[in-house]
């Protein structure tokens, strides 16, 4: 039984395509258009959206920037309440939202469901660390610095930058959206939402979460429609202020065209799994095949290509793949562990690195199989430097093994990448795991555990073309402020007495 565009979400939906949120209102767009968006699972079209057009974003932007001035205003603590009481209702609507999770980009049935839960516990930490580290600010005395009496008093604090753009991939479209939306608002921010396609249908329930919480009107809105027409017009607006965005190359053309706006941008990569001679075999496979295979691969902390040492890579790779021989292939609906990549274009591009690496003579762990957008899970091994997907990144259930007779050589493929998101070291000694993590040019290193974003409060941070600024609950509110300071000039040095 669908749940979507059902009950408390009744108004969200105009008969057959969904509504866009501005000013407080669920609107149709003037265009009559709409975007259709294809289920990854049937091929079909399972919902359709509102093409917004440029004079629907920019009334968006004109209500942003009136309500934003109000919300600045508007007591900390408040704020912090209205973020919570988004969150509660967020989790009582997990069903919903899950099921256009499932069907919009074939997420299994349980990931649908804890990426809901695990956005309400998001928006609810970043009220309470917003609450803290908003409610201090600092004060400065001049006569710290050579030549200065005690005359000057500096009080900074963290206030509002206006109006926050912000950009969620498909994989994560309601996690990566409230990452970006909970630190907006906490900090007294405005913020327009730009869905991807594949996913807007969650993140506009999501969006009526914050509706229902009782938020002013005009401070949130989500717009959807094609990038070619509002993509360019939202990110050279010029009454955004800080883009938060993450995806693909895009960023990197975003970047170019954005105005004189703070940016924070985390792009992919290649995340790479270094495996010592000392390693423990099972937790190294079990943790190739959780980050290498969940969701499919669709994961920009997935790990990417393992580089393993030689005397061990038989004995692991084996281990490798007795396990993808227990994963369940199939719909998203039957909790299954592999489940259909995105789209056709991504299936065809992986199909893409897939011969590229059959053409040079890699070793096929198991056959290759393919279904419309479902691919079989995949081992690729004895790859060298000269296959495609030594570097790509395939954004797909196929993995690649580079074995190496050095960790230098390990460490020296890793950082030759044009990446540089996360990495992981597996050994059972810590000073190695140490000094390898030190060379190695990536945001995050794991040791002993695939690469993961999460918990959320957590830096998260790309190196390279992997992005821009840091992420995280505290990081990403101090990103979305801007630091004020009010200077007070004494007639008189003043010390304190004693």
């Amino acid at each position: 039984m669908a749940l979507a565009g059902t009950g408390v979400f009744a108004e969200i939906l105009d008969s057959e395509v969904y509504r866009y949120y501005a000013d407080g209102e669920w609107r149709s767009s003037a265009s009559g258009k709409s975007v259709a968006i294809v289920n990854p699972t049937t091929r079909k079209t399972q919902y359709r959206v509102q093409a917004c057009t440029q004079e629907e974003v920019n009334k968006a932007m004109d209500a942003a920037k009136v309500a934003q001035k109000a919300w600045a205003r508007t007591p900390l603590w408040k704020r912090a309440e209205l973020l919570h009481k988004a969150a509660a209702i967020l989790k009582e609507h997990k069903a919903p939202i899950a099921e256009c999770l499932v069907k919009e980009i074939a997420k299994p049935a349980k990931d649908a469901v804890s990426e809901v839960v695990r956005s309400g516990d998001l928006v609810s930490y970043t009220a309470e660390e917003g609450v803290r580290i908003l409610g201090e600010g600092k004060l400065l005395v001049s006569d710290s610095f050579p030549g200065n009496e005690r005359n000057k008093y500096c009080l900074s604090s963290k206030i509002p930058l206006g109006v926050v753009l912000a950009i969620p991939p498909f994989n994560y479209p309601v996690n990566l959206a409230v990452s970006k939306i909970g630190p907006a608002l906490i900090a007294g921010n405005a913020l327009v939402l730009k869905p991807p396609t594949q996913g807007a249908v969650a993140a506009l329930h999501m969006v009526h979460c914050f509706h229902l919480a009782g938020f002013p009107k005009g401070l949130i809105s989500c717009v959807t429609g094609k990038g070619s027409e509002i993509g360019d017009f939202l990110t050279m607006h010029p009454g955004v202020n800080c883009i938060s965005f993450t995806g693909g190359d895009t960023g990197i053309a975003i970047s170019k065209k954005a105005g004189m706006v703070p940016l924070q941008m985390e792009l992919g990569g290649k995340d790479a799994c270094i495996v010592l001679e000392d390693a423990d075999l099972d937790l190294v496979s079990a943790n190739i095949v959780k980050g290498g295979f969940s969701y499919s691969g669709q994961r920009c902390t997935a790990v990417k290509v393992v580089l393993i040492m030689e005397s061990i890579a038989d004995a692991v790779v084996q281990k490798v793949n007795a396990k993808l021989a227990k994963l369940k292939v199939g719909p998203p609906e039957d909790d299954s562990d592999i489940t259909p990549v995105v789209t056709e274009s991504s299936a065809n591009f992986i199909e893409g690195l897939v011969m590229d690496a059959k053409e040079k003579g890699a070793t096929f762990c198991q056959e290759y199989r393919r279904e419309g957008n479902l691919i079989w899970p995949l081992l690729l091994d004895h790859v060298r430097p000269d296959m495609r997907i030594a570097w790509e990144e395939p954004f797909g259930p196929v993995l690649p093994v580079i074995r190496i007779n050095s960790v230098e050589e390990g460490i020296h493929h890793c950082n030759a990448s044009n990446f540089g998101l996360q990495g992981c070291i597996f050994t059972r000694d810590i000073n190695k795991a140490i000094l390898i993590s030190d060379a190695m040019e990536t945001g995050t290193v794991q040791i002993n555990s695939a690469p993961a974003r999460g918990p959320d409060h957590f830096p998260f941070q790309g190196l390279k073309d992997s992005g821009i600024g840091s992420q995280g609950i505290t990081n990403s509110i101090n990103m979305m402020t801007k630091v004020k300071s009010t200077v007070i000039n004494l007639p008189s040095p003043s010390y304190t007495m004693g």
